[in-house]
């Protein structure tokens, strides 16, 4: 894992450390990459975890997040059946685990997940959510699911996303995602997916004005009715649009390190989280995609504390927001903070 900028991480430890924003199809262990693609006969560019890094880790940025993305094509050669990606999943909660992470929301794409080998959506998400339940009582992380709509692959592909969704809503699946290629495949495209979506009870968080602009976000909350934000960053583009998050209390999920990685941001110092934080609105702290990133949760807090120039008070506030925004009934929220 990258070298972090100071040992200690700057976590308060009264308020529950929670992370809304991690693709866990995009954070397999190396190990494990390496040892499925053993049991299977895969082809992988080494055998070695030295060897694998440069081929599945960002190590400086690229161009744009599609670039990004294609990181996940040797990812994509290890989810070989139903039993490699409950394990996977499994050692998603274990590592949340072991960040010291008390709730995690972790969202995949099943479509995306299952092309190289054939796999349906259902048989996917149902693996993922039996992960959870093999976890309940053994790691100590509380874990729920959002399935991504893979806005790359279509329509079609996304209605079919939805309906593994709907499949094993109240499973551990709590919400839908659109993520993906959001310049070429706009909200508009989607509307009457989240229509269904939202008819039915699921909550709803959106990744926008990440490959495009403000009008992107400004769509994600009218046309798609996203009640968290997926980056955002674009949105200090447009005034009207940061006041639109503002009235409507959105909370954002905000994930640096992949925005400088992704080139959405050109450097730290450019990042828009402390003018979130200074306007009010609800940014909370995710890890995006650790395997690619090569970080972890502790990584982001010391990022916001090192790079960003924010605050404990700011930092804090990073947390709150997090228990604030997550996917729980308010019985579920009490708990949690209790705990």
């Amino acid at each position: 894992m990258t070298a972090a900028p100071i040992a200690a991480a700057p976590i308060a430890p009264d308020i529950p450390l929670v992370d809304l924003h991690r693709h866990f199809d995009g954070n397999v262990r190396l190990e494990t990459m390496l040892d499925l693609a053993r049991q299977h006969g895969l082809r992988l560019p080494s055998d070695t975890v030295a060897g694998l890094r440069p081929h599945v880790e960002v190590q400086q940025a690229v161009p744009g997040l599609m670039d990004f993305i294609g990181r996940l094509d040797w990812y994509r050669e290890v989810f070989v059946d139903v039993a490699a990606i409950e394990r996977i999943a499994y050692e998603n909660l274990e590592d949340a685990a072991r960040e010291g992470i008390d709730y995690i929301e972790l969202r995949f794409s099943p479509y995306f997940m299952g092309q190289r080998h054939g796999l349906g959506e259902q048989a996917i998400v149902g693996a993922v959510c039996h992960a959870l339940r093999a976890a309940r009582g053994r790691v100590p992380v509380q874990a729920q699911l959002i399935v991504i709509m893979s806005r790359t692959y279509g329509e079609e592909a996304c209605w079919r996303e939805l309906e593994a969704a709907l499949a094993f809503q109240g499973q551990g699946v709590v919400a839908v995602d659109l993520a993906g290629d959001e310049a070429r495949f706009p909200a508009p495209l989607f509307q009457r997916h989240f229509d269904r979506a939202r008819a039915a009870g699921l909550r709803i968080t959106v990744h926008a004005g990440e490959a495009a602009g403000a009008e992107s976000v400004r769509q994600a909350i009218e046309l798609l009715g996203a009640e968290r934000l997926g980056h955002a960053v674009r949105a200090v583009e447009d005034e009207s649009v940061m006041q639109l998050i503002a009235e409507h209390q959105i909370p954002i999920e905000s994930c640096p390190t992949s925005n400088i990685q992704t080139s959405t941001v050109a450097s730290y110092a450019a990042h828009p989280l402390p003018l979130f934080l200074r306007r009010g609105l609800i940014a909370t702290l995710g890890s995006d995609d650790p395997g690619i990133s090569a970080i972890d949760l502790p990584y982001e807090y010391r990022v916001a504390r090192d790079q960003l120039g924010l605050t404990p008070g700011d930092l804090r506030q990073l947390q709150a927001n997090g228990v604030r925004a997550a996917f729980l009934t308010d019985a579920e929220r009490a708990e949690l903070t209790a705990r």
